[in-house]
């Protein structure tokens, strides 16, 4: 239990560290200048910037969520603590099948906190061992890609 809980904060920690840096990147190449006319210039979902956008699944922004959504992230950067420690940061089998299929154990999955649910409600974000951020509202009948940039 402990090589696991190392291993995760492990994998948290090279997240923070990868996204900061790819954060540090984008806001350091949008400094003013317009964007190329080359396709290059192409939205980060349909150039594959956004990790998992070439999973063919809508792309929205961290902001366009319910605010919970941002709590759950920020919490996911930090490594927890986690509302449900028993349900969070565990593997998602992903057997519904909607998101890219992976081995058992790419995938975990938190906790979206409902306002006025007496349980953990059916909002979850998911993230994979490739930097990718789902949301689902409806407990895993559908996804989007999250972009937490924007």
């Amino acid at each position: 239990m402990v090589n696991r809980r190392r291993i995760t904060a492990a994998l948290v920690g090279l997240l923070v560290l990868v996204l900061g840096g790819w954060l540090v990147k984008e806001t350091a190449g949008s400094s003013g200048s317009p964007a190329p006319s080359s396709s290059s210039g192409a939205p980060a979902a349909a150039s594959g910037k956004v990790p998992g956008a070439d999973s063919k699944l809508p792309v929205k922004p961290l902001s366009s969520l319910p605010p919970q959504a941002k709590d759950t992230w920020n919490l996911i950067q930090k490594g927890g603590p986690y509302p449900y420690p028993r349900n969070d940061d565990v593997v998602f089998q992903n057997r519904e099948k909607k998101l890219p299929p992976e081995k058992n154990g790419y995938y975990h999955e938190y906790t979206v906190k409902t306002p006025g649910s007496p349980d953990r409600g059916a909002r979850r974000l998911i993230t994979g061992a490739g930097k990718e951020l789902y949301y689902t509202g409806d407990h895993y009948a559908s996804f989007v890609v999250v972009d937490p940039a924007r």
